[in-house]
């Protein structure tokens, strides 16, 4: 009985090694975040930038991100969409116009694995310049409260920033980190919501706040303004890779692509009294340092 089955078990084996070498498993390409307060602090146009005379700025700490579409570009005179789009996250219409769909994207955390995409879906070529529509921040930062009735000043306190930097967002609800603020609307580029986290005894009282910066207050860093201009209003990040991408189309293994974001003083405001800290008062009468800027600082791809 042994000898008889014996040809039937190696057709077996023969049959299951054939089904293994003619489906390889499929190879990708990853994209992971990372979010880098060292990166170079970069303008609008890709030079370095410094803070401008009567300003402070700080590094937040950035707790997670959005990114809304990201497209590979074979040289800095490719436009914007005549690349190779491989990422479009979901668009709305409940708000009245075409919006990022909030509720819908995917948020990824510092040097977590974002998206993946088939690279059956890249055409093959050579990349020089990724594209990244960034639409959402969250992060940390540290600010005083002054004038307090009976208390006086609190300083080194903290707060977590909701920031949505992209062309439109429809949002259901906000919740910067532990509260939830209703909206049930089309936000543009700017709009802000602000999460107090008081230290104790002082965490009763913390409330969210939220507003609009200026239009165009936003930096959206692109190297490729002169060849390769991007909308105004959008936050379309542009960044190199450090070696240029070459997709095959044989590729067997995943390749793996990190965005590396600079929030360099990514944090702006006009610094009123001159001391470095970002101030609120709550006596009524003084205004508040005002922020400026909430835009991040550059790309690097690797």
């Amino acid at each position: 009985m042994i000898r008889s089955l014996l040809p039937i078990v190696c057709l077996l084996m023969i049959l299951a090694c054939k089904k293994e070498t003619s489906n390889p498993s499929e190879a990708n390409i990853q994209f992971k975040l990372q979010f880098d307060p060292t990166q170079e602090r970069l303008n609008n146009i890709g030079l370095p930038s410094n803070i401008p005379a009567g300003h402070s700025a700080q590094s937040p700490e950035f707790r997670e991100m959005s990114v809304h579409y990201i497209e590979l570009a074979p040289s800095a005179f490719t436009l914007l969409g005549e690349g190779a789009i491989v990422y479009h996250a979901p668009e709305t219409t409940l708000g009245g116009e075409t919006a990022v769909d909030f509720d819908k994207a995917a948020k990824g955390t510092n040097g977590e694995l974002y998206t993946t995409v088939s690279l059956k879906n890249v055409p093959p070529g050579t990349y020089e310049w990724v594209r990244a529509s960034v639409t959402y921040q969250n992060y940390d930062v540290t600010f005083n409260i002054n004038n307090l009735p009976i208390l006086g000043n609190l300083p080194n306190q903290k707060g977590t920033v909701a920031s949505f930097v992209g062309f439109n967002t429809y949002l259901t609800t906000v919740k910067p980190r532990e509260k939830t603020m209703t909206v049930n609307d089309d936000k543009k580029q700017g709009f802000w919501a602000f999460e107090t986290n008081l230290s104790a005894p002082y965490q009763i009282y913390n409330q969210i706040y939220s507003g609009e910066a200026p239009a165009g207050a936003t930096t959206v860093v692109n190297p490729l303004f002169g060849s390769s201009p991007v909308p105004a209003g959008s936050c379309v990040v542009t960044g190199k890779f450090l070696t240029p991408l070459v997709i095959t189309g044989e590729e067997k293994e995943d390749v793996v692509v990190t965005l590396s974001f600079s929030t360099n003083k990514s944090f702006e405001w006009v610094d009123s009294n001159g001391n470095g800290q970002l101030d609120f008062y709550a006596d009524g009468v003084t205004p508040n340092e005002q922020i400026v800027d909430m835009g991040l600082r550059g790309l690097i791809v690797k």
